[in-house]
Formats: structure tokens, sequence, C-alpha cells
């Protein structure tokens, strides 16, 4: 099914690029400007199985859509500049900001040098669990497991039930039958023990891949002294935070702010919800970071910003420069609005 979902989005950008309906609409969806979501920035790897290949693009990608933004005379700002211009509807010239999620490593090494190369400003929101060492990616744990097995075994709707992994094929589908399960269980606890027992089942050290793949705080300590570098927040425990209590959601917003900011002397005014999506973030929690006193939050829904979203400064859209369509060609369909715009039906704001 993601499978077929890919094909189809790319089938859409394909269109829209060469039909030319992308210039046609951008005076009408391009807005004011865009925010774009990124994860991992580093070098392809050659690896048969990447089930998370949509998370990360390679330096080269980055730097593309960079140069593609000054050929189109756009401001590439800070959030903090942008958080002014929304909130002062001063929006005489385009603008665009870079925000990264999770605080990878690769974010320092691949990604800064490009943005220092067009002095670009950039955001990276740091789960703080993750900076510690503690936190748990189970994503990558998920994609490790059925990597080196050939088939798993998982109690799915409570029935023990086995999944084949022997070919290339069969792994992105047990990966992604996984994936959709993991995502509906009823709270983070759920999906930690389920992905601690087939770690522990399969030998994948997941205590190691945060120190693996995150930047710990010293290393966030040298990171946010360059000028180019904002840190924001992202939950404490990388958590749903729909799914959690209004207690603990809060509680995950505010201490993971308070972390940051204690440990890195920087203040952490900007916030991305984990997941990002409808299910993981939505009325209660945008009104949640408002209470407490975020600038910005982003989600993961697509779109561009418009003047009305200065009403909706903690449920900002963005878009996403995701790994599975690292083409120059869609660079200009994505400034242009045109294909989140089709995403959402046209719809300017999705804050609901």
């Amino acid at each position: 099914m993601k499978l077929l979902r890919n094909t189809v989005i790319r089938a859409g950008l394909e269109a829209l690029y060469f039909s030319g309906a992308h210039v046609l609409l951008r005076p009408i969806f391009a807005g004011v400007g865009a925010i774009f979501m990124l994860h991992h920035v580093r070098p392809p790897r050659d690896d048969a199985f990447q089930p998370n290949h949509h998370l990360e693009v390679a330096p080269d990608f980055l730097r593309a859509m960079l140069a593609h933004l000054r050929t189109l005379d756009v401001d590439i700002i800070s959030m903090d500049e942008a958080h002014k211009r929304l909130a002062e509807r001063s929006f005489a010239r385009r603008f665009a900001c870079f925000t990264f999620d999770d605080g990878y490593r690769d974010n320092r090494d691949f990604a800064l040098p490009v943005m220092r190369e067009f002095d670009a400003p950039m955001t990276v929101y740091v789960a703080s669990d993750f900076a510690e060492g503690a936190g748990r990616l189970w994503w990558v744990a998920l994609e490790r497991v059925i990597a080196t097995a050939s088939a798993i075994e998982v109690p799915i709707g409570g029935t023990m039930t086995r999944l084949d992994a022997s070919t290339a094929q069969a792994k992105r589908a047990a990966f992604n039958r996984m994936h959709d399960w993991l995502r509906s269980l009823a709270s983070e606890h759920d999906v930690q023990r389920e992905i601690s027992a087939l770690c522990a089942r399969h030998g994948v050290d997941e205590g190691s891949i945060a120190r693996e793949l995150c930047l710990s705080w010293d290393e966030l300590r040298g990171f946010a002294a360059n000028p180019l570098v904002t840190i924001g927040a992202h939950t404490i425990t990388h958590c749903n935070l729909a799914k959690q209590s209004e207690a603990t959601a809060s509680f995950e917003l505010s201490t993971s702010r308070a972390r940051i900011e204690d440990v890195l002397q920087r203040q952490a005014a900007h916030l991305a919800y984990p997941y990002g999506d409808r299910i993981a973030a939505g009325p209660r929690e945008f009104a949640l970071a408002k209470t407490l006193g975020f600038k910005t939050a982003v989600t993961t829904r697509p779109g561009m910003l418009f003047p009305e979203s200065a009403d909706h400064l903690t449920a900002l859209q963005r878009v996403s420069l995701n790994g599975n369509y690292q083409d120059a060609r869609i660079l200009p369909v994505l400034t242009s609005g045109a294909a989140t715009a089709m995403w959402n039906g046209f719809r300017r704001i999705d804050a609901a």
C-alpha cells in the first residue's frame, strides 16, 4: 500500500511539473512562505532495505533546494524571524525556513555545511531523551530487526502472527504492517513493550541507537553556538502527544523545553510535535503549546504559509523534503504550493 501511495505521489508531482500546472497555480497557492521539514541529511546508503528512506535526503538535494530558493529571490530566515513576520503580518517578501526533527548528528555533519554555503538559518527540534542517549527510536529499531531476520513473530491483534521477511519485498511489507500496527497501539508504553521484546528476540541493541545517531548534550552545546542554528523542543520521549493525558502532554512539552534551556543556556521558543499528523497533534495540543508560551509549533500536515497562518502559530504546516522524491524537477512544484494545495483539497489552512 505504501509503495502504491509513493508511486501515486510521484506521478502527481511529475504531472504537475510536465503539465506546467504548478506555474499557473503558483500565484494562488505559493503563499507568503514555507517551512521545509527534514530529518536526516547524509550521503545515500546502498542498503537494499531502507523503509525509513523517506526520512533522509542527500546533501546535494538540500543544496539544490537552497539554490532554487535563491533563484526565486526568497528570503531564507530563522523561525524567530518567521514568527516576527507572521505576528506583524509583514509579507512584502516571500520567505522560507528549514527545520530538522529529532536532533540527528548528521544535521551537524552534513546539513550545517550546506546551510553555511547559503548563509541559511536552520532550526533543529531536539527530543531531550535522545540527547541524553536514553531515548528509543523505535522505527529505526524495527528496521534493524527486519533487516537481519528472515521472519518475525508479533502479537498483532492479540494473535501471534508470523510475518515473512525473507526477501526485500517481504521485508518492506512486514515493516509497513508492523509500523501501522505499532502506531495504532493505545500508548507509547505498548509500543515500547513490543519493540523491546522484538529487539530482545532478534539481538538488536535498541538502547544504543540514540547514542549512535543523535547529538549528545555536549555536541549540542557546540552546535547551538553556531549563529545559524536554533534549537527547538520536540518533547522528552518523542511520544504521540494526542494519546497522552493532558497533564502528561503538558509535562512532555514544558519539561523538554526546560531541559534544553537548562543545558544549552538558550531559549527554546519553538516546538515540533512528534509525528505531527492528525492522530498525533490536534486542537488540544495546539492550545497547550500556546498556553506554555511557545512562539511557534510545527506539524507534519502539508501546506504553505499564508497570511491567515498568523492566527495559527502553534499549528503551522510544513513542506516535506522527502527522501523518496529527490528529483530536482520537483523543486519548483514544491515551492509553487501546487502539490500541497492538491493534497489538502485546495484548503489553505489545516489547523482543525
